[in-house]
């Protein structure tokens, strides 16, 4: 497959910024660095930081599509074990490190809504916040806070995860070709999109209490 080329409809290379984030995801499938990039940011995202592992598995998945199953593991795996560190954030560094990451996203009330919802629905709840936008490193750090049980929480992150980045990935792989020119076009709106379920994924979790 040829390189793909970070270019503009008119041919010229893009100055907005979501455009040149794609195309800086995009070139990681041409280096030796594409796998350890994406576990990085899959493992971060987990925890801590705020861009999801979705939009440099798909770019990846376009370069590369004959590697989506091996894109999805990797980021599977990445984001369970980010999550273990978020549990072990909340277990054992929430007043120094937990609280303030909880703070930064304003996520207080949600902390106790994941509270209130993992006592009513146990392994599902956090399977729901690993499959769905409900923010996942606010459930990681909650669950660590609140001693939940691991072995649960680890089995829920790893069918949770690992369903989403696998229907993502295989998406990709089944429909790339086609939807590959309007998501490039219109790859500003998606970004958008893809932010906006992640604040909804807050609200979400905000009205369960």
């Amino acid at each position: 497959m040829t390189e793909h080329s970070p270019q503009t409809a008119t041919g010229n290379i893009s100055r907005n910024p979501l455009r040149r984030l794609y195309d800086w995801t995009l070139h990681w499938a041409a280096t030796p660095y594409a796998l350890p990039a994406l576990a990085v940011l899959s493992f971060a995202e987990s925890s801590f930081f705020p861009v999801p592992p979705d939009v440099l598995l798909i770019a990846l998945c376009f370069s590369t599509p004959d590697r989506w199953l091996r894109l999805a593991l990797w980021c599977t795996v990445a984001s369970v074990a980010g999550g273990l560190l978020g549990y072990a954030i909340g277990w054992g560094l929430w007043d120094t490190v937990g609280q303030p990451l909880v703070h930064f996203y304003q996520g207080e009330q949600v902390v106790e809504s994941v509270r209130i919802w993992y006592q009513e629905y146990g392994f599902w709840g956090v399977l729901a916040a690993a499959l769905t936008p409900i923010p996942y490193k606010v459930f990681t750090i909650a669950s660590g806070l609140m001693r939940f049980d691991l072995a649960p929480f680890v089995l829920a992150s790893v069918l949770g995860r690992g369903g989403r980045f696998f229907l993502v990935a295989g998406l990709i792989r089944l429909c790339g070709a086609r939807i590959r020119p309007f998501l490039e076009k219109h790859f500003e709106l998606a970004v958008s999109a893809l932010l906006a379920l992640g604040i909804l994924g807050f609200a979400v979790v905000a009205l369960l209490k």
